[in-house]
């Protein structure tokens, strides 16, 4: 049986009665079909499902009662961060999909020097409500309690120079190691994946220095929708959730 779950970004708890918002009821009473008495499962990115029931229909929204509470055990182990150079329209929001659905702790939107996508501060904001609202769908869908956390975009340099801990890898086709040559022994690990053109020879320089290592994935290029999802793949099945 489907069990049907919707994010919602306020504090919740057992017992609480409150209206749920109007793009959330809607969703639930005239897509779902639900009607008064049906249950559903409410979570807030605390790490918790909230089971609730359907109180009464209402002009400014579906009231629900939350009944009960779990935690959600299914985080993976391995700690991922994802820096991942801005890709244009519908390719970031699948990057951003794909990337909550396989378990990636933290995701960094980067500009680098080939990166086609300007953002100015309003665009800034609208992108990350946008992109927010896609990891949220996806964690309604993949099971997660916990939403990835998104960094605001900043330059390449900016963010490489913040790197503090884990193993960081740069996936570069010239790279001489797999994922599976890098022996793994920690928990957590930062990987970067350029835009549509790639990282430049300076992008590169810089996260050199900054203490990234060079992967590669097979004799084949990848795309930057494909990239990063194949070796955050890999890096599960070999170190994370998949062992």
């Amino acid at each position: 049986m489907r069990t049907i779950r919707s994010f919602v970004d306020q504090p919740l708890a057992v017992g609480q009665r409150f209206a749920l918002f109007e793009a959330t009821s809607n969703h639930l009473v005239r897509v779902l079909r639900l009607g008064v008495g049906d249950s559903c499962v409410l979570f807030n990115g605390d790490g918790h499902d909230y089971q609730a029931r359907i109180l009464g229909l209402q002009k400014r929204g579906a009231e629900v009662e939350i009944i009960a509470s779990s935690e959600v055990h299914n985080e993976s182990p391995l700690r991922i961060t994802l820096v991942q150079g801005i890709a244009r329209g519908e390719k970031m929001d699948l990057i951003l999909q794909k990337a909550t659905e396989l378990g990636v702790a933290v995701i960094a939107p980067v500009v680098s020097d080939r990166t086609e996508v300007k953002l100015d501060a309003e665009r800034s904001d609208k992108k990350m409500a946008h992109w927010r609202g896609v990891t949220a769908a996806a964690c309604e869908q993949c099971g997660r309690a916990c939403l990835p956390e998104i960094l605001e975009p900043q330059p390449l340099d900016r963010f490489a120079a913040g790197v503090r801990d884990g193993r960081r890898f740069v996936l570069d086709p010239r790279a001489g190691i797999s994922p599976t040559q890098v022996a793994l022994s920690e928990h957590s690990l930062t990987l970067a994946i350029g835009p549509e053109g790639g990282f430049s020879e300076r992008d590169l320089a810089i996260l050199r220095v900054a203490g990234f290592e060079g992967i590669k994935l097979g004799p084949r290029i990848l795309r930057t929708e494909t990239a990063g999802m194949a070796a955050i793949a890999a890096f599960n099945a070999l170190y994370g959730d998949w062992r």
